[in-house]
């Protein structure tokens, strides 16, 4: 008789305050052939824009978080699609739930369960770097915005029983060595 066994992929979550690098890191990962999942807050924030909400965030942030959440949900789903040791994932479900905390909005139980009910298998935080801290048209926060943005993160985090590992300040290569060598102990 043959036991079956089924392979789950690890997922593995990059998180941070905004313009730390997870983005630079997520693409330095692909190009070294391992499958990641891209934020998808600026295609959420392009797609209000083009329906007339300037910034979606701001102005109606529980249907931002909402469609975030949903998002990242499916993300996390994918993760399973795939053959091969770890996905990386760019943001997890959490995230909304401190961007949240982070402005003050209060929110329904649907985000604290799910935040619950779909786990990452490893946490990564990239710290504040201020030489490398930039805005656009999406991404408009602050330095210090993104100081308070980093402390909700990781209260957050903390909360859903993660323990982020930081990542050390680097060249990209130098970041994406220390997470794969992290990841293989």
């Amino acid at each position: 008789m043959e036991i079956s066994t089924i392979f789950m992929p690890k997922s593995i979550l990059l998180i941070g305050g905004p313009s730390t690098g997870k983005t630079t890191l997520i693409h330095h990962l692909k190009t070294l052939g391992y499958p990641c999942l891209e934020e998808i807050s600026r295609e959420v924030t392009k797609k209000a824009k083009s329906e007339g909400i300037d910034q979606l965030f701001l102005e109606k942030p529980l249907l931002f978080s909402k469609l975030l959440k949903d998002a990242r949900i499916q993300q996390h789903q994918q993760v399973s699609t795939f053959d091969t040791d770890y996905v990386f994932l760019d943001r997890g479900i959490p995230d909304t739930v401190a961007y949240m905390d982070y402005i003050g909005q209060t929110y329904t139980d649907e985000f604290i369960n799910d935040c619950k009910n779909y786990r990452y298998e490893f946490v990564f935080i990239l710290p504040l770097w201020k030489e490398i801290h930039q805005t656009d048209a999406e991404r408009y926060e602050s330095f210090e915005q993104a100081q308070e943005i980093q402390k909700h993160l990781l209260a957050t985090y903390h909360q859903y029983g993660y323990a982020p590992i930081e990542v050390p300040t680097g060249d990209v290569a130098t970041r994406a060595s220390f997470i794969l060598k992290t990841l293989k102990g």
